[in-house]
C-alpha cells in the first residue's frame, strides 16, 4: 500500500471510524449505493421522532407531529411551509423552538420526509372531548379522526407526551410506550398488511396461470 494512503488513514482514523458508524445514515447509504427498504427507514424515522418528542418534553416545549399513513393529507400539508427535509431529531426540536417562525402549528411527516411545518389542523369539536384539553390536543384528535394519521403531542404546560389515533387520545405516555405505539401502528400493521397482500396477489396469479394451463390441456 502507498505510504501516502497509509498516512491519510492514520491521520483521519477518527473521521473514518465516525463515518463507518454512520454507515446507516441516508447520505452515506446513498453514497455507497445502498438503498434501505421502506420498513427499515420508517422504523428509524420513528426512533428519531421519539427522541425529538422526549427532548421537547423535557424542555416543556409544545409540539404537534403528524405522521401520515394511508390516507393522504395534501390539503393539510398545503397550509404550512414546505420543507421536504430528512427526518432528524435536531430539526424537529429546532422547528418547535419558541418564538421561531415555524413553531406554531403542526409538522407533517409524509413519505419518510418532513413534508411541511406550521400546518393548520382541523379542531375536533366533539362534545365528549374533555374541556380541559387545549388546542394542540383537539387538533391532534381532529386530524386523527378525519384521516388515519397518528399524531404525537407534547404539552407546553406539563411537558407530557400523548398520542392521538382514530379520534382517540392516549394521554401521558412514556418514551418506551410512545415508541411501541408508533412502531405498532405505523410500521407493523402497514408492512404486515402489505406483505399479506403481496402473498395473496402472488397466489392468485399462480392459480390463474394454473387454470389457464388446465384449460389449454382440455382444449387439445
Amino acid at each position: 500500500m502507498n505510504l501516502g494512503v497509509i498516512a491519510i488513514i492514520v491521520i483521519f482514523q477518527p473521521e473514518l471510524r465516525r463515518g463507518l458508524e454512520q454507515l446507516g445514515t441516508n447520505k452515506l447509504t446513498r453514497f455507497f449505493g445502498i438503498d434501505k427498504d421502506v420498513s427499515t427507514k420508517t422504523k428509524e424515522d420513528i426512533y428519531k421522532i421519539v427522541i425529538a418528542a422526549t427532548e421537547l418534553s423535557k424542555a416543556k416545549t409544545g409540539a404537534l407531529i403528524v405522521i401520515e399513513r394511508d390516507i393522504k393529507i395534501q390539503d393539510i400539508i398545503a397550509t404550512g411551509i414546505s420543507m421536504e427535509a430528512e427526518v432528524s431529531p435536531q430539526l424537529l426540536v429546532n422547528i418547535f423552538e419558541p418564538k421561531t417562525p415555524l413553531h406554531d402549528g403542526a409538522v407533517i411527516i409524509s413519505g419518510n420526509k418532513i413534508a411541511a411545518a406550521a400546518c393548520m389542523l382541523p379542531l375536533a369539536d366533539d362534545k365528549d372531548i374533555a374541556k380541559e384539553l387545549g388546542t394542540r390536543h383537539r387538533a391532534a384528535i381532529g386530524i386523527s379522526k378525519e384521516a388515519d394519521s397518528i399524531v404525537v403531542i407534547v404539552s407546553e404546560e406539563t411537558g407530557k407526551m400523548s398520542v392521538a389515533k382514530d379520534g382517540t387520545l392516549i394521554a401521558d405516555v412514556r418514551e418506551d410506550v410512545l415508541k411501541k405505539i408508533l412502531i405498532s401502528n405505523v410500521v407493523t400493521k402497514r408492512f404486515t398488511q402489505e406483505k399479506k397482500e403481496r402473498k395473496e396477489k402472488a397466489k392468485k396469479i399462480k392459480e390463474e396461470k394454473k387454470q389457464e394451463e388446465n384449460e389449454k390441456q382440455e382444449s387439445k
